[in-house]
């Protein structure tokens, strides 16, 4: 249920030696996360139309080689665990074009919940909750 996200390397994502940051991995991994679930009805749009914002209170990233400026990216995701206030997504980068393809990075996030009036936690709207459910890998449910 959850669609792959292609990008190519822009200049903006690159140091002087045209090399990919290590900080843009993970902004791919949470890019990948907000596109799908706009796609699913259940984004910051909607989030925000509730009085509620989404917010990121783990990540964790591993990294295995670099991309390069033009490299075309394969960002995919997946959804490890639903709770009532968070969920855990995990992914990883390749570089497109590459058979077999070369994992760029890892890693996963924590979301969770905030109202936006005064940054305080709040349960993940039921929606939410059972489309994120309905894209578990396995059985992590809470």
């Amino acid at each position: 249920m959850l669609h792959e996200v292609c990008r190519q390397v822009e200049h903006v994502d690159t140091d002087a030696a045209g090399v990919v940051h290590f900080t843009r991995y993970a902004s791919l991994l949470e890019t990948a996360l907000l596109e799908n679930l706009e796609r699913l009805g259940v984004g910051v749009r909607q989030l925000g139309e509730e009085g509620l914002e989404l917010a990121f209170s783990e990540l964790q990233m591993n990294y295995f080689a670099s991309a390069r400026f033009f490299d075309p990216l394969r960002v995919r995701i997946r959804v490890d665990r639903v709770g009532g206030a968070s969920c855990s997504v995990s992914g990883a980068v390749h570089v497109g074009d590459a058979t077999p393809e070369t994992l760029l990075a890892s890693g996963s996030l924590v979301l969770c919940v905030v109202r936006r009036a005064d940054g305080t936690a709040a349960a993940l709207p039921s929606r939410m909750r059972q489309i994120l459910r309905d894209c578990l890998d396995g059985d992590s449910r809470d």
